[in-house]
């Protein structure tokens, strides 16, 4: 078991659009794990929080800690309504691009430094769950969360490998810039978004490093990203494809339910031999599971569903309730959706009523695409962008070029996730954003959890359960 990095056993998994919110953070920091907040569109998430007109003024307490004081009250100014939507809409948003938009990046970073600074009052270590996919979102988001003195950044869903170098420069007080994938003619060079704290804020004060956590599904990548000093990170996060959310693609697509097997099992003493600590994640939530782990030379264990579904998470309570009685009458379903994300990755979605998991709710959803996080670029030849979403309507993703192959069983992950944390878009017509669940493929996990706690659990009863034979 290699521990250098001092970081505790448990690793609560950064799952969803703020399921991992911060109140779950900080409880599992608060009793001496890894809380980790996801940093999945927490403007959006801020700024609807605001909009609802912030329960428990926890964004406003946050945000009076944001080191630039003129930068909160326009923010508030903007997005604070103190008597709610009443009914309305929430306000459209600045979608995300490969053009810097300055107000918007320092609503990224505010959001980040807000939802870190919430969970690290419990004087716990706090991490931060980015997707590489996520790209043109990750400069000013991790900026905030550095502001807010963040302890560990992971990433997963691609290949970090520009993340370390992006860490130091913020940490110096420098510009941070990061390639973005994008379709395009070989003699173009790939784009690159940069971040300039001198720019969004006037000041670029040199800033604590985090610790980075590389969330990899095989010793390949592992000794890839290790092999080199720019891009090594400080550990990894092993994560197996029973995993909840997205999971990386098979290596080669097999005949089996999920389309994963034999082919995809991490070589655990290869593993060992790349010489970083690394705690092992997927089907890993039970107390022999980590003990196993750590037998086997790991630091230990990311565990996900079990705390997307305690009482800290942030998921709206009824959806948690629908899935723990599901799982009590053994018919919590969760399928491997190789169509269903539109970055192509494999994403593990629940079969709930009412939800777009389930076909008919699926079928019913007009599309829109009003949020953008998971677009793709292409650069034409004469130099012009062009952003699309295989989830988006079907004639706009046809004429800006998209393959009319991709669009079939795409769901809008980005709204369904959402709903899923009651932050759901409230349409003008009256239509409402259906959620969108996932969890790990062990749903023993959760069936044999509800034998210890049949009304439900806290993150501490997890954390109990865990590390219950270490």
């Amino acid at each position: 078991m290699d521990n250098s990095l001092g970081l505790p056993v448990v690793i609560q998994g950064g799952m969803g659009v703020a399921v991992s919110g911060w109140e779950l953070a900080y409880t599992v920091s608060n009793h001496g794990h890894l809380g980790v907040v996801s940093g999945t569109a927490l403007d959006t998430v801020v700024a609807r929080r605001l909009q609802n007109g912030d329960p428990g003024g926890h964004m406003r307490r946050a945000l009076a800690e944001f080191p630039y004081p003129e930068v909160t009250e326009k923010l508030l100014a903007a997005w604070y309504l103190p008597e709610g939507r009443n009914g309305k809409p929430y306000r459209p948003m600045h979608r995300i691009s490969l053009k810097s938009n300055v107000e918007h990046d320092q609503l990224v970073a505010a959001a980040n430094f807000a939802e870190v600074w919430l969970a690290k009052q419990s004087g716990g270590k706090v991490g931060i769950n980015f997707l590489e996919k996520l790209q043109t979102a990750t400069p000013a988001a991790l900026y905030g969360a550095m502001l807010a003195e963040v302890d560990v950044v992971l990433m997963g869903a691609g290949i970090p490998r520009e993340i370390p170098q992006l860490i130091r420069d913020f940490a110096a007080g420098n510009v941070g810039s990061l390639t973005v994938d994008a379709d395009r003619p070989n003699d173009v060079a790939a784009p690159k978004l940069s971040f300039d704290p001198v720019a969004a804020f006037g000041v670029a004060p040199k800033l604590k490093a985090p610790k980075f956590l590389a969330i990899v599904t095989a010793e390949v990548l592992a000794n890839y990203l290790a092999r080199s000093e720019i891009t090594r990170p400080d550990g990894f996060v092993v994560e197996h494809w029973m995993a909840g959310g997205h999971n990386a693609p098979p290596r080669k697509l097999q005949d089996t339910e999920s389309g994963f097997g034999p082919l995809d099992e991490v070589n655990l003493e290869k593993m060992r031999a790349v010489g970083l600590p690394f705690w092992l994640a997927g089907g890993r939530a039970t107390a022999d599971a980590v003990k196993d782990a750590i037998d086997h030379g790991a630091a230990g264990v990311q565990v996900g569903s079990l705390f997307a579904l305690s009482n800290e998470s942030g998921m709206r309570e009824d959806l948690r309730v629908q899935m723990l009685q599901a799982a009590k009458e053994k018919k919590l379903k969760v399928r491997t959706d190789h169509r269903a994300s539109p970055t192509g990755f494999p994403f593990k979605v629940v079969e709930l009523p009412g939800t777009v998991g389930m076909e008919e709710t699926f079928k019913a959803r007009p599309k829109l695409c009003d949020l953008g996080y998971l677009r793709s670029n292409t650069i034409t030849d004469d130099g012009k962008v062009i952003s699309k979403c295989a989830s988006e309507p079907e004639k706009p993703f046809l004429r800006k070029g998209g393959d009319e192959a991709e669009i079939e069983g795409r769901i809008c992950l980005c709204n369904g996730l959402l709903a899923t944390i009651g932050l759901g878009q409230e349409r003008a017509d009256g239509y409402h954003e259906a959620p969108l669940l996932t969890l790990g493929a062990t749903t023993t996990d959760v069936e044999h959890m509800l034998q210890l706690h049949p009304d439900g659990w806290s993150a501490k009863d997890v954390l109990d359960l865990l590390t219950s034979k270490i």
